[in-house]
């Protein structure tokens, strides 16, 4: 039997026992760039990575536990002791989704990495060293950026969109058509998976598929993208294709936490869903549990679930025939 084999049935029975004992909690740890990192949410920020929407998809059994950080390739993750720090914490059965690509096609020399070749090698040292640690290596490729512009602008430096206002933005017309600005970084991915028998989401082939159902200016409403005076933490508003806002990253969370199940299907059963989730940390769509209520009021559905995620809250007294049903997680209790 080969090593792969003999490691596949080590899982099976690691992860049998996972779903067998509702006490064992498995990580999904996430490593990888700014499109996927936990954000500042001081000060009413919008922006988040979908990773930090994550845990909203997946119930208790499940932990999600994101180190993926903003401007960082698969070479710096590596350099600056991140990966060392992840692998530390690795348990038999736990998964770590791998994401770059979008920061190793930059120049710079402390970032950059070519595919086929360094970028490969990285990823492939990923798979490698989660497996030595008992875990479950998950490959993605990059997701989209916004381009629907002929030519693919030339992007210096995504973490720059936040320095921009809606005046810097491009002014050149948009077509139907969303283009690829990753190129073989889209690929290089799914190759290391084939070799190695690895996992693989197309992440990339899930968020272009999303971008373009909602055409030009539907896709504005997944990312930082705010006209002057209509988002009172852009007070200038924003043109920034690349990262998400809260209601993009959920959008986005939400498909690859299916394509995750669809991928590993032990996982469905830990698969959950709410119409809103309410999380101080701004891991849910709202902050404040009368804002979710708020929205749960204004919706047209018969039944509307909130979740919440941690901490104490005060209980609402809403009406016995009350439409809305509170889902308590990850330690959350009423004072």
């Amino acid at each position: 039997m080969g090593w792969f084999k003999r490691l596949s049935l080590i899982l099976i029975v690691v992860c049998g026992l996972t779903a067998a004992v509702p006490d064992r909690t498995t990580t999904i740890f996430v490593i990888g760039d700014s499109t996927a990192a936990n954000k500042d949410i001081s000060g009413g920020k919008q922006e988040r990575g979908w990773a930090m929407a994550l845990q909203c998809y997946f119930d208790d059994h499940v932990m999600i536990d994101n180190h993926a950080v903003n401007g960082r390739s698969s070479k710096s993750f590596i350099d600056e002791g991140r990966w060392e720090k992840v692998v530390s914490l690795i348990k038999p059965g736990d998964y770590v989704i791998i994401q770059f690509g979008h920061n190793d096609e930059k120049t710079q020399p402390n970032r950059h990495t070519d595919p086929g070749s360094t970028f490969d090698y990285n990823l492939a040292r990923f798979v490698r060293e989660t497996r030595e640690h008992g875990g479950i290596p998950v490959l993605m490729n990059s997701v989209v950026r916004r381009n629907f512009l002929v030519k693919a602008p030339i992007i210096a430096d995504d973490e720059q969109l936040r320095n921009t206002t809606f005046s810097d933005g491009a002014k050149t017309v948009e077509g139907d058509t969303l283009i690829d600005t990753h190129g073989q970084y889209r690929v290089a991915p799914r190759d290391v998976a084939q070799r190695m028998n690895c996992h693989f989401i197309d992440a990339n082939r899930i968020t272009h598929n999303l971008e373009q159902s909602l055409g030009t200016e539907g896709s504005k409403a997944l990312h930082m993208w705010f006209l002057p005076g209509t988002e009172p933490s852009e007070p200038k508003g924003k043109q920034d294709n690349t990262h998400y806002n809260v209601h993009g990253a959920h959008v986005v969370a939400r498909l690859l936490a299916d394509a995750l199940c669809d991928e590993i299907p032990l996982l469905r059963a830990c698969r959950t869903d709410a119409d809103f989730t309410v999380d101080r940390l701004g891991r849910g769509q709202y902050l404040t549990l009368s804002d979710a209520i708020t929205a749960a009021q204004a919706s047209s559905k018969a039944e509307i679930t909130i979740q919440i995620l941690g901490g104490e809250w005060e209980k609402p007294h809403l009406p016995k025939n009350s439409r809305i049903r509170f889902v308590l997680r990850q330690g959350a209790s009423w004072k």
